[in-house]
């Protein structure tokens, strides 16, 4: 069973169509993993129906839109049938003297409240596990029985799942994405949020560190795996001649705000190129010296479509927490410098000082330079399929 949040407040319309393409996604996902299944949706609730139940659990508890699965027994909407396979599952799952709680809900069922079900499946826990105790503060163990129109369902476990809105709801978008732990987290969030994401990665040559790109690509690897059955595309632009140009000619306090700037021209121009509706980085508000509110705002002008920065208001720690959860996250992450930021950077620049240092080192030239020649790696269920050149 799994349970979708959100879903349920659009209108009938826009959640019909959502929640089917919650089952598409969840259908690839499953195919990808050799699973098949049925599926029966109903109010709040889809359940698929599989031989490999706890299989397909760990495979959907990775979709997008789904809030918690829980590997579940199905019985007729009855009260003693409901009861009797609480009873079988925790006399399975309940140990004697453990502390336990029955949560139960009742929709579209008359004759009985969901207080009165609790209260009978308790007391038949208690008969079968005479040595357990009652607690529905603080229980060791809780089994879950739901009486609803469609039929009884029982289990005693849910994972969690992501939440959000389905992939592919909110259309495709590019985000940047560097070898640190801030761009596959703000990726990761926009895909919660629906959008279809690929990816441009900026390479410095030389002047990067020998893990960056291999770090970028396992990020990226990782990612698809949140949408499995669904191909992911990276874009790999090479700027070393951008990034020579920058510490030969800037004014090394300006490099960083530059740099930035370069992105944002190239990331919009590949963006409207392939059809993206916005981009996405991964700033975080006063976190480094080019993501302070003045830098922000001097570098989102350079940028021609629309922006968008997930993790804004995000500090590092809560950056990190989500990053482990996703699976991007490496406390030994290699050799990931940079050469080209100054011992100093600027905390604050002015535009016209800014656009001044762009016609100086001919900003324009090597964003079109940059974008003759790009590397487009696709990305399937985590395994990197595809290295072409455009």
């Amino acid at each position: 069973m799994l349970r979708y949040g959100e879903l349920f407040l659009k209108s009938e319309p826009v959640k019909r169509h959502f929640v089917g393409l919650l089952l598409r996604n969840c259908g690839r996902a499953l195919e990808s993993g050799g699973l098949s299944f049925r599926a029966e949706v109903h109010r709040g609730r889809i359940i698929l129906h599989g031989e490999k139940p706890d299989e397909m659990a760990g495979i959907i508890s990775r979709i997008f839109g789904v809030v918690d699965v829980a590997v579940c027994t199905l019985t007729p909407p009855d009260p003693e049938e409901v009861k009797n396979a609480a009873v079988r599952r925790a006399t399975a799952g309940l140990h004697p003297g453990q502390r336990f709680a029955v949560r139960a809900r009742r929709q579209g069922v008359e004759g009985i409240t969901s207080q009165e079900l609790g209260a009978d499946v308790g007391s038949a826990i208690l008969h079968a596990v005479p040595t357990a105790i009652v607690d529905l503060s603080s229980p060791e163990y809780e089994v879950f029985v739901e009486l609803r129109e469609f039929g009884g369902l029982v289990y005693d476990s849910r994972i969690r799942a992501p939440g959000g809105l389905p992939w592919g709801t909110q259309g495709k978008i590019l985000a940047l994405l560097s070898s640190g732990i801030d761009s596959p987290v703000a990726i990761w969030q926009m895909m919660r949020r629906g959008c279809v994401v690929d990816a441009l990665h900026i390479g410095s040559g030389d002047f990067a560190g020998r893990d960056v790109l291999p770090t970028a690509l396992r990020h990226f690897s990782i990612l698809s795996t949140w949408c499995s059955g669904f191909p992911m595309t990276l874009f790999y632009a090479d700027a070393s001649r951008f990034y020579a140009t920058l510490i030969a000619r800037a004014t090394p306090r300006l490099r960083c705000v530059l740099c930035k700037r370069f992105m944002m021209y190239l990331g919009s121009e590949l963006a409207k190129q392939q059809g993206h509706l916005a981009l996405c980085t991964g700033d975080s508000l006063g976190q480094v010296a080019s993501q302070t509110l003045d830098n922000l705002a001097v570098v989102s002008g350079a940028a021609t479509v629309p922006l968008l920065r997930p993790l804004v208001a995000y500090d590092k720690q809560e950056t990190v927490q989500l990053a482990k959860r996703i699976g991007t996250f490496d406390p030994h992450p290699g050799d990931l410098a940079c050469s080209v930021v100054p011992r100093i950077a600027a905390t604050t620049s002015r535009v016209e000082d800014i656009l001044a240092m762009e016609e100086k080192i001919e900003m324009q030239s090597h964003v079109s330079e940059t974008l003759e020649y790009l590397q487009i790696y696709t990305v399937l269920n985590g395994k990197l399929q595809a290295n072409e050149q455009g």
